[in-house]
This record gives structure tokens, C-alpha cells and sequence, in this order.
């Protein structure tokens, strides 16, 4: 394609009078384009000195000293097959649809990254081409995006079919180009911490400065204009690892690039074709193979050579004491956790993790949950109360902590639901099980039970159709 600057050459040598062989020699072109800009030059020099007409004029002089113009709506596109635009239209449709289920278009696809994944299929069009039919079969006009501001970066993914929302929290070093990241369901100040933990773990090492944004994880309040007070907990953490503290400027985006721009690409990277895992566990495994993918070609492995030797990792956990009420509830962070009955009345201690909750009585473990999200939310393990349920087996139909275990709910309505006390029973046996294990001999040793509990509702229903046939015969009587 030519541009103006080869038009201008052409009628320049043109009008030293060479032929339309020799310009075409001299600039290596064809002849029949020398004739074609040369004929569109004369014709408009005529038409200029024949016309009078300022506008007539005003587009003659526009035609001239515009750039080559080319006609490409008749062009047959060779490349831009039928089969090329069924699968780039298979992209943007599975696209639109994990935008839709995510709610967000932040793990969507690049456009390089399409162009990629069409070269995997055998395409071989030029990046150009993809990104122009992406814009013919979108025609999106701009859109308008609000500032967010966030200290972790929001991921959302598809967790057995539930959308739900994550945070990565990411470290990185700029002289190695690495970067790393770890999955969690809330963004709070114990969350930051455990990341220091895990990567110093997985590093081997820790870096004799670390530089940080002013986030609420690490900046407490400002005193003045530029004093800091540092957050207590990530000093206690540096205090032990022993690195130093470097918060970077207020409002000085040059300091923090590195990271905010490693946020964005390990999210994308990590999340953008791949957002769908059967449960929490599965997407962590499957970020951490991509990590280690993406830091291939990194230079950790030289840089660790002159790091600090790490130790072995720090406990993070807010410690608290609890009364436990009359429910054998003790309330955390506005969620409530059962405990041994025997319990009820007395003070526990609680360490409280970013993921977990142990609750000591007298120095002793005596009961672990999984930390619940929100509020007023409950978390009952049915052992802790098989000495009253035994007392009151009646009781376990309507209770919550049946209900709030759906598997062991379900069990009991499908076998036990005339014989609590045999549930019971087997569960005070086996509560040393794990749950699938118990689930499975609740199951097993629930067959003689159902046999007998459909002979006794066949006695029942029989006791009931003599009791009905002896109070016809007796009206009979009567009536007589």
C-alpha cells in the first residue's frame, strides 16, 4: 500500500519527465500504479484551472494532497474464511458468557490472548486481521469505566457452579521478574499477613527491604503530612523475619507500578480462560502450576543467593477468650461456633486464623471450624451435643444442628426419622469417624431399620382397616 509520500515521488519524477517504465524502475513499482496516481494528478490540475468554484476548488486541492486512498469493500479476503470466523465468533460468545457469570470484565481474554488461541487452531492470519473482525462482530462503541480502588486484586471464578468472589494477594521482585500470588476468600489484615508467611516459605529467604503501598494493611494513620504510623502487626512480622519497612509516597503512582501492573497480569494470565473448578482447592492447585509456569524464565534462583536466611513460619493468629452460652455457642467476629456441651457457662480461648478457628479449654484443643464468612452465621458439629441428645432424642428432628448439616439431615430423614435414638446412637459410637466415613456406616446400619419401620407401618395401616371394618359392623348393630 502506498502512501502519500510515494505519490508525491511519483509525480515529482514524473515531472522530470522520466516514462512510467523508468519511475516504475527507479521506485520498484509497477507501471500501471505510476500511470494510475500520474493520469489523477493531470485531471485534477485541469479541472483546478477550469473552475472558479471555491468549494469545487477546496476538494480538488483536498484530492491532491491527500494520501493514496484504496477501495476494500469488493476485496475477496483469502485468509478470512468462513471457518476462521465461526471459531473467533466461538471466543467472543464463550467470552460474553463468562463475563455475564463472573459479573466482571476483568479475567476476559486479550486480544493477543484470542490471537494466540487462534493460532493454536491452525490460523495463520495476522494479528491486524483478528483484531479488526473482532471489531466488525462486537461493533461495541467506547465504554465508560469507573475507578475502583482496591489493596488486593478482586478475581471472581465459578466454584461447583456458584460464582464467588476472591482476592490474590501478590508479591513480586522487580530484579528477578518474579511474581508471585495466593487465592483468598477476604482481603483483612490476617489475610495480609499470611501471604508474607507462605512466600518467604516458598522463597527460602526473605529480602532485606520490602516496599509497600499505602494501604490500610500497612499504614495505621497518617501523622501530619508525611509522618507514618506503621500497622503493629506487619512490624511485628518484620521484626521477626527481619526485614525493614519502605512505604512508598502518597499519590506517587511511578513507585508502585511493578506490583499494580503484576496484579493485573497474574490475574489474567492465572484466570482468564480458565475461571471454572469443582471446589477452592482445585483453583489454588491450578494457580500455583500456572505460577510456576509464568516464573520460568525469572532470575529468583540467582537472587535467592543473597537473601536472608527465612525462619521457620510465623503463627498469625488473634487470640481472644469467649463465654460460652447456654446454646454451647461461643460468638466470634459476629458468627457463632459450637463447643463441647460440657463446656456451657465457662471461658474458652480462641485463635483465630484467616481460614480456621481452634478453641482451647484448660490449655487444650478441644474443637476446630472452618472460619465463616458474614453475619450471624453458625457453625454446629452435632458431637458436641450427643450426651443431651441422648437425654432428649426428640429434640434432634427439629434441631438446628441437624439442619445445619445437609448430608446427615438427609440421611436421617430417609432412615432414622422414627428411630432418633438408633442415630444417635451410632453416631456416639463413631464420632471419632470423619464425616464421609461416618455418613457411610449411618447408611450401612441403617437396612434392618427400614425393614422394620415399613412392617410396623404395614401393622399400622392393618390395625387401622380392622379398627374401621369393626366400626361399620357395630353402626350395623346399632341400626338393626
Amino acid at each position: 500500500m502506498k502512501n502519500l509520500l510515494d505519490k508525491a515521488t511519483i509525480i515529482r519524477l514524473k515531472e522530470q519527465r522520466l516514462s512510467n517504465r523508468g519511475v516504475a524502475r527507479e521506485l520498484g513499482i509497477d507501471k500501471k500504479t505510476v500511470n494510475k496516481y500520474w493520469n489523477e494528478y493531470k485531471d485534477n490540475l485541469k479541472e483546478l484551472n477550469e473552475t472558479s468554484d471555491t468549494a469545487k476548488i477546496s476538494q480538488i486541492q483536498e484530492n491532491i494532497t491527500s494520501a493514496p486512498k484504496y477501495n476494500s469493500e469488493n476485496r475477496i479476503r483469502r485468509k478470512v474464511t468462513p471457518e476462521f470466523l465461526n471459531a473467533l465468533e466461538k471466543i467472543l460468545e464463550e467470552e460474553e458468557k463468562k463475563i455475564k457469570t463472573l459479573g466482571t470484565n476483568k479475567q476476559a481474554l486479550t486480544k493477543q490472548q484470542i490471537y494466540e488461541l487462534l493460532k493454536k487452531q491452525g490460523f495463520s492470519l495476522s494479528y491486524s486481521t483478528v483484531v479488526l473482525e473482532m471489531k466488525r462482530i462486537k461493533s461495541l462503541g467506547k465504554e465508560c469505566f469507573i475507578r475502583q480502588d482496591y489493596d488486593f486484586g478482586e478475581v471472581k471464578l465459578v466454584i461447583n457452579s456458584i460464582v464467588k468472589r476472591y482476592y490474590i494477594d501478590v508479591l513480586s521482585s522487580p530484579t528477578g521478574n518474579f511474581r508471585w500470588c495466593y487465592l483468598y476468600d477476604n482481603c483483612k489484615k490476617d489475610v495480609f499477613l499470611d501471604s508474607h508467611v507462605r512466600f518467604f516459605e516458598m522463597i527460602g529467604g526473605v529480602w532485606k527491604e520490602i516496599v509497600y503501598d499505602n494501604m490500610r494493611n500497612v499504614v495505621s494513620k497518617f501523622i501530619g503530612k508525611n509522618e507514618k504510623e506503621l500497622n503493629e502487626d506487619l512490624v511485628k512480622i518484620s521484626l521477626y523475619y527481619g526485614f525493614e519497612i519502605n512505604v512508598t509516597n502518597a499519590f506517587s503512582g511511578n513507585e508502585k507500578g511493578y506490583v499494580e501492573g503484576s496484579v493485573k497480569y497474574l490475574r489474567n494470565k492465572i484466570f482468564a480462560e480458565n475461571y471454572k473448578f469443582n471446589s477452592e482447592e482445585a483453583a489454588i492447585e491450578y494457580m500455583e502450576s500456572q505460577l510456576m509456569k509464568l516464573n520460568e524464565e525469572s532470575k529468583i534462583k540467582e537472587e535467592k543467593k543473597k537473601l536472608k536466611p527465612t525462619k521457620p513460619p510465623l503463627e498469625i493468629a488473634d487470640i481472644r477468650k469467649s463465654l460460652v452460652n447456654k446454646y454451647s455457642f461461643v460468638q466470634i467476629e459476629n458468627n457463632f461456633y459450637s463447643v463441647p456441651e460440657y463446656l456451657v457457662g465457662l471461658t474458652v480461648t480462641s485463635k483465630i486464623y484467616y481460614n480456621k478457628i481452634l478453641i482451647y479449654s484448660n490449655n487444650e484443643l478441644v474443637c476446630e471450624h472452618k472460619k465463616l464468612d458474614g453475619v450471624k452465621q453458625i457453625s454446629a458439629n452435632i458431637r458436641h451435643y450427643l450426651k443431651t441428645l441422648t437425654c432428649k432424642p426428640g429434640a434432634l428432628r427439629n434441631s438446628y444442628v441437624l439442619k445445619s448439616n445437609p448430608k446427615l439431615k438427609s440421611i436421617f430423614d430417609k432412615y432414622y426419622t422414627n428411630n432418633p435414638k438408633k442415630f444417635i446412637d451410632i453416631i456416639s459410637k463413631n464420632k471419632e469417624k470423619a464425616d464421609v466415613e461416618l455418613e457411610k456406616i449411618l447408611i450401612t446400619n441403617s437396612g434392618n431399620l427400614v425393614e422394620n419401620t415399613r412392617y410396623k407401618n404395614n401393622i399400622n395401616s392393618l390395625t387401622r382397616t380392622q379398627t374401621s371394618m369393626y366400626n361399620q359392623i357395630m353402626i350395623g348393630v346399632v341400626n338393626k
